[in-house]
């Protein structure tokens, strides 16, 4: 994934806005994300919810590694620092979205 991250920046760096929605696990990955955008207004957003959850949605996508979720759930936000935490099990992906727009004044 160190080539997407190189990539993004690259794109960045040519005046694109993106949204970029990628499972970072661990803090040496967190730092090399805002080493390469460091020149641009970077935000990230840490997305939560019980596994239990998780792990149904898993199931009820069919195109998902059953187990993946569980694996992840301990080890995505560990040492983590998110300029915003939101817990997806009461709102919809558009209130969401709406919360990140808000929050960052986009």
């Amino acid at each position: 994934m160190q080539g997407m991250r190189h990539a993004i920046a690259a794109m960045a760096a040519q005046g694109n806005n993106l949204v970029v929605d990628e499972v970072v696990i661990g803090k040496d990955k967190e730092r090399e994300y805002r080493a390469l955008l460091s020149r641009f207004d970077f935000r990230l957003v840490g997305l939560f919810a019980p596994l239990a959850v998780l792990e149904a949605r898993e199931r009820e996508r069919g195109d998902r590694e059953i187990g993946l979720a569980r694996w992840q759930h301990d080890r995505v936000h560990r040492d983590m620092t998110y300029d915003l935490e939101i817990d997806t099990t009461a709102t919809t992906p558009l209130e969401n979205a709406q919360r990140i727009r808000d929050a960052f004044g986009l």
